[in-house]
């Protein structure tokens, strides 16, 4: 276990060494929060200026139920890519920096495309998983909730290294999810003292 814990250090202080030497790739979370900002602009104000704002919270009728979930989805969906995007283009810059290359922010960017189709069906997955998860928090008492919770967390850790795998392995959504998966359970000392680490 404190081998592991050692391990989990020297990788966050080598991703501390690669922001060093490329304080440009510091450009991916900076462009993904103006993101993220400007999708929940492109939501809300349409929908206050439309006056559906407060029927879509209410959820009154049957099809108010049916277009709040569709937004909420379509709201998750672009979350999600948004920020898997930029962390796609941030991870495969540093596997660049890591394997002795100089990236640029126009590396990050080709390398985010090149993987956009399982971008796509990973932020798919992810907005199927987020709306149900929150569904379920809606419905639940305290007890359900921290249930829902619990279950939220042992999904952020099960997919803790999907987008590591997406870039450098080039798979599916579901094989990187796998792929996640085991890696954790074989290194879980690693992956859990690194992302508090890195936290």
């Amino acid at each position: 276990m404190f081998e592991r814990i050692a391990n989990s250090w020297e990788l966050v202080k080598a991703s501390v060494v690669v922001l060093r030497a490329d304080k440009e790739l510091l450009v991916f979370p900076i462009l993904s929060s103006i993101a993220l900002v400007l999708v929940s602009i492109g939501f809300v104000l349409p929908l206050i200026a439309a006056g559906a704002f407060e029927a879509l919270l209410s959820g009154g009728t049957s099809l108010g139920q049916v277009a709040s979930f569709l937004v909420g989805f379509a709201y998750y969906f672009v979350q999600y890519f948004v920020i898997l995007f930029a962390n796609t283009a941030l991870v495969g810059a540093a596997l660049i920096r890591l394997r002795g290359g100089d990236p640029t922010v126009g590396d990050g960017l080709r390398i985010a495309v090149q993987r956009l189709p399982q971008l796509t069906g990973y932020a798919l997955i992810a907005a199927t998983v987020g709306m149900i998860l929150r569904a379920l928090a809606r419905r639940r008492s305290a007890l359900g909730r921290i249930a829902v919770s619990l279950i939220g967390l042992a999904w952020n850790l099960a997919t803790f290294l999907v987008v590591p795998v997406l870039v450098a392995e080039g798979v599916g959504p579901i094989q990187a999810i796998r792929r996640s998966v085991d890696l954790l359970r074989r290194t879980w000392g690693e992956q859990i003292a690194g992302n508090l680490s890195i936290s």
